[in-house]
C-alpha cells in the first residue's frame, strides 16, 4: 500500500514565510544543514536544490560545486526573489532561482547530478510522488539527498508542560496540512516505494544549548507561535485558539532564558542513486 496520501484534503507549508521563519531558515548552511552530502559534491556538478527557501544552502552548493550551475526552486516568488538577491549581493554566479513545483519539475530527464531536499518532504501530502520525479530528472549515477527533521525525536530540558503542549499542536497542524511531521524516520521506506534501490539512510541532530542558541531559537519560535502562519492554521483548524498560543510562546521565552536549557531535534537523511 502507497504511503502517500492522495486524500489529504491539503497539502500546505505548515510554516508559511514569516519573517520569523526565514530568519531561521537564512542560519541553514551545507555545514549544518547537509554534511552528509558534502562527499557527494564535485566541481562542474550540475546541481537542483528543491525548497530552496532564502538561499543560504543553495549558495552554499554552488560555491563547492563551481564551474557547475545550481538551480534553486520554490514555490513562493517572494522567497525565489529573496533569494536571488542574496545571491547577487554574495557574488555567486553559477546559481538561479525560480518557482517552481516539487511534483512537476520544469526539466527533462536526466538533467542533474544531484537533486537536493532540505526539511521538504515532510511538508508534503505525497512525498513518494515528489521522490519518483527527483528520481526521474537525475542522471544515472547521480544522487537524490534528502534530509527531514523527526519530529516525534525531539527532546527538551527542563520538563515544560508548555513545550509539550507547543509538539502536541505541531504535529497535529501538521498532519492537518496534508504532511508528516516524523518525516526523518520515513525517508528510507519513502525511496524505496518510489524504486531507489541503491540508499544509503543516516542521521544527525541539531542540539542547540548555549545563552544564543536558545535566545535565537526559543525567541524565534515564540514569535512563530502568534504571529506565523503555523499560528494561523492552529486557529482554522480548531486544535488551538489565541490565549493557548500565547502560553505556548510564554514557554518558549521561559526555555531560552533558562541557564539548563537544551533541545534536541534528530532528523534523517538519505543519499538515493538513480
Amino acid at each position: 500500500m502507497s504511503t502517500d496520501r492522495p486524500e489529504a484534503p491539503r497539502d500546505e507549508y505548515t510554516h508559511g514565510h514569516h519573517e520569523s521563519v526565514l530568519r531561521m531558515h537564512s542560519w541553514r548552511t551545507v555545514e549544518n544543514s547537509a554534511a552528509y552530502l558534502a562527499p557527494h559534491l564535485r566541481e562542474g556538478a550540475r546541481v537542483l536544490d528543491v525548497g530552496s527557501g532564502p538561499g543560504t544552502i543553495t549558495l552554499d552548493l554552488a560555491r563547492r560545486v563551481r564551474p557547475g550551475a545550481v538551480i534553486g526552486i520554490d514555490a513562493s516568488a517572494e522567497v525565489v526573489a529573496r533569494a536571488a538577491g542574496l545571491a547577487r549581493s554574495e557574488g555567486v554566479a553559477n546559481v538561479e532561482f525560480a518557482v517552481g513545483d516539487a511534483y512537476a519539475l520544469d526539466f527533462d530527464d536526466d538533467t542533474f547530478d544531484v537533486v537536493h531536499a532540505h526539511q521538504v518532504l515532510q511538508h508534503l501530502s505525497r512525498p513518494v510522488e515528489a521522490l519518483r520525479e527527483f528520481r526521474r530528472v537525475t542522471k544515472r549515477g547521480g544522487v537524490v539527498a534528502a534530509r527531514d527533521v523527526d519530529y516525534g525525536g525531539v527532546i527538551w530540558n527542563p520538563p515544560s508542560p508548555g513545550l509539550t503542549r507547543w509538539l502536541e499542536l505541531y504535529h497535529s497542524v501538521h498532519e492537518w496540512n496534508g504532511g508528516e511531521a516524523d518525516a526523518g524516520r520515513r525517508l528510507k521506506g519513502w525511496a524505496r516505494e518510489a524504486g531507489f534501490t541503491d540508499i544509503a539512510a543516516t542521521g544527525t541532530a541539531w542540539v542547540f544549548a548555549t545563552d544564543l542558541e536558545r535566545e535565537w531559537w526559543g525567541g524565534s519560535w515564540a514569535e512563530r507561535a502568534t504571529e506565523s502562519q503555523f499560528a494561523a492554521h492552529a486557529i482554522e483548524s480548531g486544535h488551538s485558539n489565541v490565549e493557548e498560543l500565547r502560553r505556548v510562546a510564554e514557554a518558549w521565552r521561559a526555555w531560552a532564558a533558562d541557564a539548563d536549557g537544551w533541545l534536541l531535534m534528530p532528523h534523517g537523511e538519505i543519499i538515493a542513486r538513480a
